[in-house]
């Protein structure tokens, strides 16, 4: 399979990382004065991919400074990994919640496993390769990266998960937002500009955390955010009053479908509904049957998301 990848601007490469679908994960890559560094990378599949896309910008493995992580999902960080083996001078960067993972990822393998089953596990991810200690950087809030003169900013930011950070670029005026600015592809794009919304995602889904995240975002004036699905969105106070709105509806929705006797069913069946109906508003170029099955791993994993959120919730109080 051929790396996708887009122009740079900036020095930021946006590349494909393969993951399910074509233009459906991202990984970044940033040059500066000669020195790279990844932000997010996949998984193992990936590596390739975004090896070749280093050779393209004319770069040896030697160039690569860092491998930034947003968090450590699967689908982020799977291939750090492998493809810190490739690259002889680089250090791995995450959320200091995260970095333990990287470390040793025995856990993360034991609960996707428990999720996908060993066979599905395998196919999608490979072996979860540990990180050495030594090359592993905990980054708390406020930590800089320093690549080639170019300052990176990492950012706390819960609410897709406890271990989530994003990386704030000066020079684009971007935030590199993982998960935590939500979800946009590019095949719903209309007239009306990019179509975005928030991922839960199971298992540490917080509203209010994430709502806080997205305005300590805005504080900086972005102009751009660099999402992993799927690459870069601009209008972003436009997208930002879009994604509190939503997350404001998808907990009343799923309290709204608490208690009920089938309520993983019943909030699909309101999310699916709910956003079909932005969709249309939105005069997204696609039917009703498309979008559903474009957006429907994310409405199953949302409803998950906001499931467990719902059962916290009731513990704590």
């Amino acid at each position: 399979m051929r790396q996708q990848q887009s122009a740079a601007t900036h020095g930021i490469h946006t590349l494909d990382t393969g993951y399910v679908r074509p233009s459906f994960g991202a990984a970044y890559l940033v040059v500066e004065q000669g020195r790279a560094a990844f932000v997010d990378c996949g998984t193992n599949h990936s590596v390739p991919l975004l090896l070749q896309a280093l050779a393209d910008a004319g770069l040896g493995t030697d160039a690569v400074d860092w491998v930034v992580l947003t968090h450590a999902h699967l689908d982020h960080a799977g291939g750090a990994g492998l493809l810190m083996q490739r690259l002889p001078n680089a250090r791995l960067v995450a959320h200091p919640r995260a970095a333990p993972h990287m470390i040793d990822p025995q856990r993360l393998v034991a609960g996707a496993t428990a999720v996908y089953g060993e066979e599905e596990f395998a196919r999608h991810y490979g072996q979860l390769l540990p990180v050495p200690e030594e090359r592993v950087v905990a980054a708390g809030d406020g930590h800089v990266i320093e690549l080639g003169g170019r300052v990176l900013r990492c950012l706390d930011t819960p609410g897709h998960a406890r271990h989530h950070m994003c990386i704030w670029d000066e020079r684009s005026r971007g935030w590199f937002a993982g998960d935590t600015f939500g979800l946009s592809y590019r095949q719903l794009d209309s007239d009306a500009g990019a179509f975005i919304l928030p991922t839960s995602s199971p298992v540490q889904f917080e509203p209010e955390a994430m709502q806080a995240s997205i305005r300590r975002m805005l504080e900086a004036g972005p102009e751009v955010m660099y999402l992993t699905h799927y690459g870069p969105v601009r209008e972003v106070r436009r997208l930002a009053a879009d994604l509190h709105e939503q997350i404001d509806a998808m907990v009343s929705l799923a309290q709204a479908c608490d208690g009920g006797a089938d309520r993983h069913r019943a909030l699909v069946a309101a999310l699916s509904e709910y956003y079909l109906e932005r969709a249309q508003a939105h005069r997204v170029p696609m039917d009703e049957a498309g979008v559903l099955d474009l957006l429907g791993m994310d409405i199953e994993l949302n409803a998950q998301g906001l499931e467990i959120w719902l059962d916290r919730s009731r513990r704590r109080g």
